[in-house]
């Protein structure tokens, strides 16, 4: 009797662990013989694309790679078969198996997103009236924004009940499609680029756009490498994986591109995250200026970038990247700190979660280092399973732990110590689920050593340091319970304290002491320098004595400042790096007791 298309998928996705002799044959007969049914199932559909896009991202052998090519090139013909047959198409609009080609996504973007979308895929997005819930909320957006460019609305906003919005909005876009012509109406607003974007946020309109074929697709949205990696050998697996010695090796090269090939890289970022319905900050608003190429052993090729300077945060230093597996991409990181602490962001989309994730994340971990200088990582709480199911029932604690991260409190840190006893006693032991929750409250950390490398010794002497901070009850790192959380509030409840919570008085107050404390006269900075220096005007008027500090230390925070409005944020990033005194206050204010 055939196999079922069922036992062929279990079969087909069995395959993703055994790489070596034989492996290759038995995929290709197994993609043959599944490239030859008919799904008449959305869950068998979706298996058979996941395990497609898998194989493509680590390929057995060149025969392969065509023959996947092929499949998900003409992919979308399965899709259309599906739903001619009216079957329930629900399932491709999940969380994880979105973006496939074939079908309709729908979601409310940002301004900035949206508007890169309808130039990027210019007839195929439009506003889901049919979704759309006009309420208090949303009459009151439009109420703002769209007398703006509707001459004579407010006729109707200001005084009328049951304000017919789109027949306005028909009326003045004439034959113009109406997502488009209201991108281009906010872009032509004469106001700060901010208040365009909160003003278009604040209508949640939200808009559908058809994949149909295109490259855009997850299903297709893959590149040809110069040159493909073939697995022979088995994947490697996380036991096999030292973070201390990927740290130790040199550090990769990182090849800086041009704007160009910078635009080319954010255009893909976005792609990639859109048909996922993500967003990150930085890869909505990425500087195509700063874009770094690293390319690693195994077919791994991995971007990073920073913001551009109106973009970026009052304080941290901000890094966004995602990974090529192959030419597919297969994960996204996020990295913001200070001086040499960085939080790190790290997600393998679901389909490659079996394919070498801890090996992977060791080299953009490598690859941070080289590109920020930091010394000290943090994971942060919502990885490791902080109201995110999904990391707690995938025992992401113990992915961080079994690499060397340790936890920021000391109660935790006992905890894992007393979990780890269990677990070596009894193999079988699983930690329960209010455990893993308890473990999730704290980051985790990974310092490397003074030198800046994770070498065997170091992290011996790292361990014993460790193990003497907790019989002594201090705390184990200096970055523990900083948060610029905990700054920022600190600088709020000044404002409240001594300015009556007056926002403008609080802001000049600030700029004018630290002014004359540093010696600074800023009538011959730009715009954003100046923006930076009332940024940080806020905290350095909670140093005490700062007039004191010697004219070399003034000197060296001045750079800072104006490198953080300048051209390259990690340039800034170094030289906070540089000002232990500064980097001791931030700690001071910053961190809980």
């Amino acid at each position: 009797m055939p196999a079922t298309a069922a036992a062929l998928l279990a079969r087909l996705e069995a395959g993703k662990s055994r790489f070596g002799p034989g492996a290759a044959t038995e995929t290709k007969l197994l993609l043959a013989e599944l490239s030859r049914r008919n799904f008449r199932d959305s869950e068998s559909l979706i298996r058979f694309h996941e395990a497609l896009l898998f194989f493509r991202a680590f390929p057995q052998s060149p025969a392969l790679v065509l023959h996947i090519e092929k499949l998900l090139n003409t992919f979308h013909t399965r899709v259309d078969q599906l739903r001619e047959l009216g079957v329930d198409m629900s399932a491709f609009d999940d969380f994880d198996t979105s973006g496939i080609a074939g079908t309709t996504m729908q979601d409310a973007l940002n301004f900035e997103a949206a508007r890169w979308l309808v130039r990027r895929i210019p007839g195929n997005v439009e506003i889901a009236w049919d979704d759309y819930r006009e309420d208090y909320a949303s009459e009151r957006a439009m109420g703002s924004s769209w007398p703006r460019f509707i001459p004579l609305l407010e006729e109707d906003a200001e005084v009328e009940a049951n304000i017919p919005w789109r027949r306005w909005l028909d009326a003045a876009r004439g034959g113009a499609r109406d997502v488009e012509w209201l991108i281009a109406r906010f872009e032509k607003l004469p106001v700060p680029p901010r208040e365009r974007a909160e003003l278009y946020d604040s209508l949640r309109l939200p808009l559908r756009w058809h994949l149909k074929n295109l490259k855009f697709s997850r299903t297709r949205n893959w590149t040809r490498p110069r040159a493909f990696f073939y697995h022979k050998d088995p994947l490697i697996v996380r036991k096999q994986v030292s973070l201390a010695h990927e740290l130790a090796q040199p550090a990769p090269k990182l090849a800086r591109l041009s704007r160009r090939e910078g635009e080319s890289v954010m255009n893909s970022i976005r792609e990639v995250m859109t048909v996922r319905y993500r967003e990150l900050y930085g890869t909505t608003l990425g500087d195509p200026n700063s874009v770094v190429r690293a390319t690693l052993s195994r077919g791994v090729v991995m971007y990073f970038w920073n913001l551009p300077a109106a973009r970026r945060l009052p304080l941290r230093a901000y890094v966004a990247g995602f990974a090529l597996k192959n030419g597919v991409p297969i994960n996204y990181i996020e990295a913001i700190g200070l001086c040499e602490w960085i939080e790190v962001g790290f997600n393998t989309f679901y389909t490659y979660r079996q394919g070498e994730t801890a090996w992977i994340y060791a080299q953009a971990l490598r690859c941070l280092r080289a590109f920020t200088g930091a010394t000290t990582i943090s994971v942060y709480p919502y990885q490791i399973g902080q109201n995110n199911d999904e990391a707690l029932d995938s025992g992401a604690f113990w992915f961080y732990r079994k690499l060397g991260f340790r936890s920021g409190r000391k109660d935790l840190e006992q905890l894992a110590r007393r979990e780890e006893r269990k677990i070596a006693a009894n193999p079988q032991y699983r930690t329960p689920k209010r455990t893993l929750k308890r473990l999730a409250e704290a980051h985790m950390f990974y310092e490397l050593g003074q030198a800046g490398k994770g070498t065997t010794s170091s992290r011996a002497e790292y361990a014993e340091n460790l193990k003497a901070a907790l019989a002594s009850g201090g705390i184990l790192g200096p970055w523990d319970t900083f948060s610029t959380r905990t700054l920022g509030l600190r600088v709020n409840r000044r404002m409240a304290r001594e300015f009556d919570g007056d926002s403008e008085s609080f802001r000049c107050a600030s700029v004018a002491e630290v002014s004359r404390a540093l010696n600074v006269n800023l009538f011959h900075w730009n715009p954003a320098e100046r923006a930076a220096f009332e940024n940080w005007s806020l905290v350095l008027a909670l140093i005490s004595r700062l007039n004191l500090w010697s004219q070399q230390e003034k000197q060296d925070i001045v750079r800072i400042i104006r490198a953080q409005a300048g051209r390259s944020e990690m340039h800034y990033l170094r030289l906070t790096q540089r000002h232990p005194r500064l980097r001791a206050e931030l700690l001071r204010l910053g961190s809980q007791r």
